[in-house]
């Protein structure tokens, strides 16, 4: 399995990462045929199923639900039912070692990030640079055009977001310095076109 390619997209809530996602699957990436990987919502459309859910347990649903109106990670002992989400996506996509995926809200912790590194192979982070004041004006502004239907992003719960980021994702970066680390600024109106172009541009040939 680890022999799948992917990206991994870090950046604070709001920063563009679901949208960027969304652009690299539709357009595929330097040539290569994407699958775009969003742990979020993927767990908004879990927690969603309810009774339906076939795959989980009712106390691994109601862990779920937690999780989302928390913005909890998933620690170590808890880490499998991210693992099981991400096999199925896998699966029910279809992806194989000649596709690239695109990560993104997994891994958020360096833990986590240690548990991805067994499953798929990273070949590039890029870093989605973005300061909490400009996070809470896009989210606002819905710069992303993602957020329509979101019940997350009260300041209260952006700023617990963005407290976790800080704390517990921002090290992640540390552990993948050595495969090296694409800083791109973003600004209250930066759209992921924009984004996508920077990444294709400075890696395509």
């Amino acid at each position: 399995m680890n022999n799948i390619k992917a990206i991994l997209v870090l950046g604070p809530t709001g920063s563009g990462k679901t949208p960027l996602g969304a652009i690299c699957e539709k357009k595929g990436l330097w040539g290569e045929n994407c699958f775009h990987f969003d742990f979020g919502v993927q767990l908004r459309c879990i927690a969603e199923m309810g009774e339906r859910s076939k795959f989980f347990t009712d106390k691994e649903m109601n862990f779920i639900k937690q999780t989302l109106e928390t913005g909890a990670l998933l620690e170590n002992e808890k880490f499998y039912i991210a693992k099981k989400i991400l096999f199925s996506f896998l699966k029910n996509r279809q992806v194989t070692k000649k596709d690239l995926l695109i990560l993104n809200g997994l891994p958020r912790h360096i833990d986590q990030a240690k548990e991805i590194d067994k499953t798929v192979n990273i070949i590039k982070v890029v870093q989605l640079e973005c300061p909490p004041e400009v996070v809470v004006k896009r989210i606002n502004i819905n710069s992303g055009g993602d957020r329509t239907g979101r019940t997350d992003d009260s300041l209260k719960k952006v700023e617990n977001k963005l407290k976790i980021f800080s704390l517990r994702t921002l090290p992640v970066i540390k552990h993948y310095n050595k495969i090296g680390i694409e800083k791109i600024n973003i600004s209250v109106h930066t759209t992921a076109e924009k984004i996508y172009a920077v990444i294709e541009k400075k890696n395509s040939g």
